[in-house]
């Protein structure tokens, strides 16, 4: 029998929530793995996070995985880091989630500041051929997450219908807020015209988070109030750390999509006066060649600031500012989000919801994920994509073992 907890901080969780399953070194060390592969952008590390924790380690199951990404691609922000903060929160507790989000995001932050204080030695990354083999594993890892999202979250004519007009809708319109209204559309389309499962909710799809209302309204407000105050106190201190703060906050709390959205902000709110535009574009070179989230670009800026702060320090407050907004919305938005999807009328809205990721993510396997990975390679690569997929959906290799091999044979191939 389930005990509810006697810290008052604990007041509106669910009386059927657990204490955490996991350990958060075992978050860690999971989420540093994946630091370490997940090439290929925020739907390639969707599609990593499918296979680790879904498909391998049954942390959740696909319908909750699928719930999750619906609500993190709602919230702005890098929904891919987000997706892991969640799930290292729900493990683990607060410190899971501060684990999660760590091991996933420093060693790409490491690379980047490395490269920003002195690595231009290494020439254009992003003409290399292993990375080139690391663009075409990430086609692998898309399309075999794709079809088998698609056999659990679109089997009838109905959902599919919504996932393929979703994909449709976001071909055409390639935009980060028609992105947003496609799942809009497609939880309206799910809540009128889908019938709701004939077992209802199962109790193996919850996702349950020990996060209390207090603290979520208590995030929200903390989110809004430096939304609102950072720009007060850079104008009012005129600090270069806390124009730094301002900037970097903004960025992470106003970009829907995450991943290469975020770069024209980034541009406007630093060029040219936090670095160089030729710095700028030789930071986002490098950012194509090393794992983990995009959002990461924030900490060579910082290390290339011609201002202060810079160098190491730079860094730091750069990659905080930018992931701080992510970390709060994810806190704010869990405890509603769970109550919330356990209604008839939330169940056939989720339906549509998640029919209409899995027509998102299959538009993103065209664009950009094909089209960098094959159409603008060649033919090799496109052959290595194929025996990629062949790997993960017929001998099923794992995908990080996937992602090294096709980074050492483009490397020689390619």
């Amino acid at each position: 029998m389930t005990q509810r907890s006697p810290h008052p901080e604990d007041d509106g969780a669910p009386p059927s929530v657990s204490r955490h399953p996991g350990t958060v070194g075992e978050v860690f060390l999971v989420f540093l793995r994946l630091g370490l592969t997940s090439f290929g952008g925020p739907v390639a590390h969707l599609a990593y996070f499918r296979d680790a924790f879904v498909t391998h380690r049954r942390w959740l199951t696909e319908k909750a995985y699928a719930d999750l990404v619906g609500l993190c691609q709602f919230l702005p922000g890098p929904a891919s880091s987000q997706v892991g903060m969640a799930l290292g929160l729900q493990r683990a507790g607060y410190p899971g989630m501060l684990a999660a989000w760590f091991a996933f995001t420093m060693p790409s932050v490491v690379l980047l500041v490395a490269f920003a204080l002195g690595l231009q030695q290494a020439g254009n990354l992003a003409e290399a051929g292993w990375i080139d083999g690391l663009k075409a594993a990430a086609v692998a890892v898309v399309a075999h997450a794709v079809l088998s999202m698609a056999k659990t979250l679109t089997p009838d004519a109905p959902r599919a219908s919504i996932a393929a007009a979703a994909m449709v809708l976001v071909l055409l319109v390639p935009n980060p807020f028609v992105t947003v209204a496609a799942i809009l559309l497609a939880g309206i389309i799910g809540w009128f015209w889908l019938r709701p499962p004939e077992s209802g909710a199962r109790p193996e799809d919850a996702f349950p988070v020990r996060v209390s209302r207090r603290a979520a309204w208590t995030a929200s407000g903390v989110f809004l109030g430096l939304l609102a105050g950072l720009p007060v106190l850079a104008a009012a201190t005129g600090a270069g750390w806390a124009t730094m703060l301002d900037s970097f906050y903004r960025a992470g709390s106003l970009v829907f999509g995450g991943g290469h959205v975020v770069l024209p902000l980034l541009q406007a709110e630093t060029v040219p006066t936090l670095v160089d535009p030729e710095v700028f574009l030789a930071g986002y070179g490098a950012a194509q060649a090393v794992p983990g989230p995009l959002f990461t670009f924030a900490g060579f800026l910082g290390a290339s600031s011609t201002g202060e702060p810079s160098g190491l320090v730079g860094a730091a407050v750069a990659v905080l500012a930018i992931f701080l907004p992510a970390a709060l919305l994810v806190i704010a938005a869990l405890p509603f989000w769970e109550r919330l999807r356990g209604s008839t009328s939330a169940q056939k809205a989720l339906m549509g919801v998640n029919a209409g990721v899995v027509g998102i993510l299959a538009a993103a396997l065209y664009t950009p994920v094909f089209t960098a990975g094959v159409l603008e390679v060649g033919i090799e690569a496109l052959v290595l994509a194929v025996l990629a997929f062949v790997a993960l959906n017929s001998w099923r290799a794992p995908a990080w073992a996937v992602v090294i091999g096709a980074g050492l044979l483009g490397a020689v191939l390619l």
